[in-house]
């Protein structure tokens, strides 16, 4: 009998953590599904391609809410957002099918943005509690969901639209519809927390909030430069849509590996030696890759993909930890804001390509590297930590 009550415990926590990873997977497809079906709908909406990046931007401004999102996260406590979240950013992914024109398109892709911010600050939050120790490793598994998401839906969604057109990419939102009632119940509810906790000492937090939302910018202006442009350079070279979304599924799908492994090498030789070894090995990789042709692509964008993941549950940690008194508020941050500013960025970004190409643009993104990798060393966290 003992046996059974202390294993118990453990299987529904498991049970519960597997839950929010396929949430996740569901949340993050939908939410990141576009960059590989971008060439076609620019096609559809008679969109030239210098509106690439005004339409990723758009996707992930709603992002820069996740701040605030956190906060109310942290006052309602419950479930509640990360339902709404998913259920949101599924209903976008199916409204995109039916969109006739660019406004329109950029109405669903905010709601698509407003929703993802609303799902990650609690269910990141959620995640944590589940963790007893090893928190890098159980955050990984955690992430692994949503990773795994961002990787197929683009393949998956091109071959919708290839083989049912634009109008069915309903089909997998139904996925959602079907998941949610199974999954509720074994979601952890998070009691709310009250106004009279310990307030945010915004002057204690600022500087290493600012250093860690830099970082992540630069990290993710990387990663959104290239899941952007490498189907619409494909597109180009006359590649089909699927090759053009198979690179992306590529980069991120064995990024999970990075994912997994990330966390795991952190527990052990520490924060920030995990996320400087990480960084130099983004800007190796990408400055490799450039130079790359025909089946080396592959295996180089899948180093890429590794080393660009492998940071990310780590971040999401160190965001934690920077703001004790509200950590969905530090995931908001370390993910939501730092994205947003990637974002943000992209926009830039999408005038360099338009002046020197894709290919050169490309190259910029070397730099933006070398920028990560000298943010990771000046991080202010421990390298025990």
């Amino acid at each position: 009998m003992s046996t059974i009550t202390r294993d118990a415990p453990k299987a529904s926590s498991s049970w519960a953590l597997g839950g929010l990873s396929w949430l996740h997977f569901l949340n993050d497809g939908a939410a990141n599904f576009l960059p590989g079906v971008l060439p076609a709908l620019l096609v559809s909406l008679g969109q030239p391609i210098g509106r690439a990046a005004s339409i990723m931007t758009v996707l992930l401004l709603g992002q820069a809410l996740q701040p605030a999102m956190g906060w109310l996260a942290d006052r309602l406590g419950g479930r509640s957002l990360i339902i709404v979240g998913v259920l949101g950013t599924n209903l976008g992914m199916a409204l995109i099918g039916w969109v006739s024109n660019i406004y329109a398109l950029y109405a669903v892709l905010f709601l698509m943005g407003l929703s993802n911010s609303l799902f990650h600050p609690q269910a990141l939050a959620a995640a944590r509690t589940l963790a007893k120790r090893r928190h890098d490793s159980v955050m990984s598994l955690f992430l692994v969901g949503g990773e795994l998401g961002r990787g197929l839906w683009p393949l998956l969604a091109s071959l919708v639209i290839l083989d049912a057109g634009r109008q069915n990419l309903w089909m997998l939102s139904a996925i959602t519809l079907v998941s949610v009632p199974f999954v509720f119940q074994s979601l952890p509810k998070q009691s709310p927390r009250l106004r009279e906790i310990t307030p945010i000492i915004w002057s204690k937090h600022w500087r290493a909030a600012s250093m860690l939302v830099a970082f992540v910018a630069s990290r993710s202006l990387v990663l959104l430069g290239l899941i952007t442009y490498l189907p619409i350079q494909r597109h180009q070279q006359g590649g089909s849509l699927t090759t053009g979304a198979a690179l992306i599924t590529t980069l991120l799908v064995v990024g999970v590996v990075g994912n997994l492994g990330g966390g795991w090498v952190s527990d052990h030789i520490g924060r920030k030696n995990m996320l400087i070894i990480s960084s130099f090995m983004i800007m190796f990789a990408l400055a490799i890759f450039l130079k790359s042709s025909g089946w080396l692509m592959w295996p180089l964008l899948g180093i890429l993909g590794v080393a660009i993941f492998s940071t990310l549950p780590i971040s999401v940690l160190v965001g934690q930890d920077i703001f004790p008194e509200n950590r969905a508020l530090g995931s908001g941050i370390a993910l939501g804001f730092g994205n947003a500013v990637a974002a943000l960025s992209l926009l830039l970004f999408g005038l360099i390509v338009q002046h020197i190409g894709i290919h050169s643009a490309f190259e910029v993104l070397v730099g933006v590297a070398f920028l990560s990798l000298l943010l990771a060393a000046t991080l202010p966290i421990s390298s025990t930590q």
